[in-house]
C-alpha cells in the first residue's frame, strides 16, 4: 500500500488516501455500492419465474423487492449512528456477515412468505456496505474532491446494474433463482476476505462520544438543516423513479413484449450505462446544483413522453428509447443529490448517509408494489410521472439554496441547524 498524503481538498485535515491505496479504496467502494444494485437487480430476470414457482401473484413476488428495500433503509438508520460511534470497519464486518446469512436462507425458503422475510434480513446486511460507500468518502474529502470521488464510484458502479441482470438471466437458465442467491453469498464473502486491507476512515478523535442516544439525536439536527433535507429528498424521489423502472421492467419486457430473461438482462445492462454516463457528466456543471436542475427538467420531459408512449404506442423500441434519456438524467440527479447532501452532513457522515438511504428506500418500498397493480404498463406510467414531478419540485428548491460546494469555510458554518452533537454535554 502506498503511504497517504494530505490533499488540499481533504476533509478538514483528514489523511486522504493516494497512490495504490487510493485505487484499492475506489474499487472497494464500488463493490460496496454495488450491494444495493446486486441485492435487487440480480434476481430481477427471475421474478416472472418466481411467480410460477411459488404459485403466487406479481404483487406478492414484488414484496421481495419491497422488504429488501425496507431492510436497506432501516439498516442504514441503525448502522449509521453505530458507525459514527464505533468506527466504520466493525460495522462493515457485522453487516457483511448478516448479508451472508440472509442470502443463504433465501435459498432454503420453501414459501414466498419465508423468502420475503429473509429478504428483509438480506437488506439489513446489504445496508452496511451501501451506506458506507457514501460515508467513507465524506470522512476523507469535501467539496469538489468529494464530488469527484462520488461521481467516479457512481460511474464505475454503473456496471453493477449493467452486469447484474445479465448474470441473473444466465444463472437462472442453468440453476434457477436459487443460484443467484448463492452468487450473492459469495460476493459478500469476498468483501469479508478483503476487509482487513481497508483502513478505518473515522479516527477515534472524531467519533461520537457520550451516551448512546447522542448519535441518534443527530438525526433530528440533520432534518432541521434545510439544505441537507432538500437534497436528501431530491435524491430519494429520483431513486423512486429508478425503483419504479426496475421493478416493472421484468414484466414489461418479458411478459408484455415477450423477451427472454437473458434478453431482458441485456436491455437492463445497456440502459444502466446511461446512469453511469449521467453521473460523470454532472461533474461538468458549476455550481453542481445546476446539474440537478437540468436533470430534473429532462427527467420530467422523458417521463411525460413515456406516459404517452405507454397509452398510445405499443412498441418496445419506443419504450427502450425513452428509458435512455430518463436514466441519463437520473445519473445526473444521483451525483448532485448524493454529493450536495453528504457535503452538508459530513460532520456526522454516518447519520447523513443513513438518512439519504432511508429516503430513497421509502420511495422505493412504496412504488415497487404500486407498479404491479392492475395493468402494469399503465400503473408504471402514472407512477413515474408522479415521481418525476416531485423530483422537479426539489430541484427547484435546490436551485434557490446557497452556498454550493464552492462555499468558503465561513459560509459552511452558517448552517440552517446547529452543529451535530459530539458528546453528551448540553
Amino acid at each position: 500500500m502506498e503511504s497517504a498524503k494530505i490533499q488540499s481538498e481533504g476533509n478538514g485535515g483528514t489523511q486522504a488516501p493516494s497512490g495504490g491505496y487510493y485505487a484499492f479504496l475506489i474499487l472497494y467502494l464500488v463493490l460496496l455500492s454495488a450491494f444495493g444494485s446486486f441485492v435487487n437487480d440480480m434476481y430481477l430476470p427471475t421474478l416472472p419465474d418466481m411467480v410460477r414457482s411459488f404459485h403466487t401473484t406479481t404483487s406478492t413476488v414484488q414484496l421481495g423487492l419491497t422488504f429488501g428495500m425496507i431492510g436497506l433503509g432501516f439498516g442504514e438508520m441503525l448502522l449509521g449512528p453505530l458507525s459514527d460511534r464505533f468506527g466504520r470497519k466493525p460495522i462493515l464486518v457485522i453487516a457483511l456477515v448478516v448479508f451472508c446469512i440472509g442470502a443463504a436462507c433465501c435459498v432454503w425458503s420453501h414459501s414466498i412468505h419465508t423468502f420475503i422475510w429473509w429478504r428483509l434480513v438480506q437488506g439489513l446486511g446489504a445496508s452496511g456496505g451501501y451506506f458506507l460507500a457514501r460515508t467513507i468518502p465524506a470522512d476523507l474529502y469535501r467539496g469538489r474532491a468529494l464530488a469527484k470521488v462520488m461521481a467516479l464510484v457512481g460511474a464505475i458502479n454503473g456496471f453493477a446494474p449493467a452486469s447484474a441482470p445479465v448474470i441473473g438471466g444466465l444463472v437462472s437458465r442453468s440453476i434457477g433463482w436459487q443460484g443467484i442467491f448463492w452468487i450473492l453469498f459469495g460476493f459478500s464473502a469476498m468483501l469479508l476476505i478483503f476487509s482487513p486491507a481497508l483502513k478505518e476512515s473515522l479516527p477515534a478523535a472524531r467519533r461520537v462520544t457520550g451516551h448512546f442516544g447522542v448519535a441518534f439525536r443527530n438525526y433530528a439536527l440533520l432534518v432541521r438543516n434545510r439544505r441537507f433535507l432538500t437534497h436528501v429528498m431530491l435524491k430519494g424521489s429520483a431513486l423512486g423513479v429508478l425503483f419504479a423502472y426496475i421493478s416493472s421492467a421484468p414484466f414489461i419486457i418479458q411478459d408484455h413484449y415477450g423477451y427472454t430473461p437473458l434478453q431482458f438482462g441485456l436491455f437492463m445492462g445497456f440502459n444502466a450505462l446511461f446512469v453511469a454516463t449521467g453521473s460523470m457528466v454532472a461533474l461538468r456543471f458549476r455550481p453542481l446544483k445546476k446539474a440537478a436542475v437540468i436533470g430534473g427538467r429532462g427527467l420530467m420531459i422523458a417521463a411525460v413522453a413515456q406516459f404517452i408512449c405507454f397509452y398510445s404506442i405499443k412498441n418496445v423500441w419506443v419504450y427502450e428509447g425513452l428509458n435512455l434519456p430518463m436514466l441519463f438524467c437520473l445519473g445526473m440527479l444521483f451525483t448532485a443529490g448524493n454529493t450536495l447532501a453528504m457535503n452538508e452532513g459530513r460532520d456526522c457522515a454516518g447519520d447523513a448517509s443513513a438518512l439519504i438511504g432511508l429516503a430513497g428506500y421509502m420511495f422505493g418500498a412504496v412504488v415497487s408494489p404500486l407498479v404491479g397493480l392492475g395493468d402494469i404498463v399503465h400503473s408504471t406510467a402514472i407512477t413515474i410521472v408522479a415521481l418525476a414531478a416531485i423530483t422537479l419540485v426539489f430541484t427547484r428548491m435546490s436551485r434557490q439554496l446557497a452556498p454550493d460546494l464552492e462555499a468558503s469555510a465561513a459560509s459552511a458554518k452558517r448552517m440552517d441547524a446547529p452543529a451535530p452533537s459530539q458528546s453528551a454535554k448540553g
